[in-house]
């Protein structure tokens, strides 16, 4: 509808041009950036509300990654296809760029053609009944989402602070991922029992549940949190985890997280799902 109603403005303009003999002198026509930022508000206009409170203040970075030398829409694009590893920074001239990413309506809809692909391949499964079948979801930017902290933390540009994200986690006050939240309900509903594995340890297991009880979520089977102390690397300690739910006659039919960690080791599941997070990584 959007779309439509743009092209809808962009014939008439063009027909208001082509009827004036000297508009190069006062109608400067829209560019390729023009339309499409026009049809990001448009869009904006219809969408469903932001996951937060928060609105972007911060431009797109603007042209700083010339200075650079590596555009910020291609180092996130070697970021999400894993070609870029063991990174610890977001690079600091990309600060306004994953800023407006995540704040805008990009993230949201990036997640979104995710978690439409998540419940396609949901509804076609042919499942056995027997209360065995499962999802592992990832918690922090899968299940829940930390922007509130990072967006008040150079947006990954940062170097991580391990005292300060424990104080914000210990608040129990991260908003719910509704992309993810929509699959959650989805899979219950379909008779697929949710199991979150989240590399958050074992002394914030009651505050992480309030924080998911508080946001909606519910009807979960299972909340495993690593061992205080665990020394192994987020793929080891979280194939184990997977390892330990087969053995015990669990279906892993599908598992969906926001880092490659979440997803990678055998057993994966059935299916992955990788959500976008230009934030941090862990390896």
């Amino acid at each position: 509808m959007a779309m439509a109603k743009l092209v809808v403005l962009l014939v008439a303009l063009a027909a208001a041009v082509g009827s004036c003999s000297a508009w190069e002198l006062n109608i400067r026509m829209p560019t390729a950036r023009d339309v499409e930022a026009a049809a990001e508000r448009l869009e904006e206009d219809v969408a469903a509300p932001l996951i937060h409170a928060l609105r972007p203040v911060l431009g797109s970075g603007g042209q700083l990654w010339r200075r650079a030398g590596v555009p910020c829409d291609s180092w996130r694009l070697a970021v999400e296809a894993y070609n870029k590893r063991d990174w610890r920074m977001v690079p600091a001239y990309c600060e306004r760029y994953v800023g407006h990413y995540m704040l805008g309506g990009h993230y949201r809809r990036d997640s979104r053609v995710v978690v439409d692909e998540a419940i396609a391949y949901a509804e076609g499964l042919k499942l056995a009944g027997n209360g065995k079948e499962v999802w592992v979801f990832d918690i922090d930017e899968t299940s829940l989402s930390n922007l509130p902290y990072y967006a008040t933390h150079g947006f990954g540009t940062r170097p991580y602070n391990a005292t300060s994200f424990n104080e914000y986690v210990l608040e129990g006050s991260a908003p719910a991922l509704p992309e993810t939240q929509r699959l959650f309900y989805k899979l219950i509903a379909l008779g697929i029992k949710p199991v979150f594995l989240t590399g958050r340890t074992e002394n914030q297991r009651a505050i992480t549940v309030k924080n998911l009880r508080r946001q909606g979520y519910a009807s979960w089977d299972k909340l495993l949190l690593k061992p205080i102390g665990f020394k192994a690397t987020a793929i080891a300690y979280k194939s184990g985890e997977r390892q330990k739910l087969q053995n015990a006659g669990f279906i892993i039919v599908g598992n969906i997280g926001d880092q490659w960690s979440d997803i990678l080791g055998a057993p994966e599941g059935a299916r992955t799902f990788k959500l976008p997070d230009p934030l941090y990584y862990i390896g």
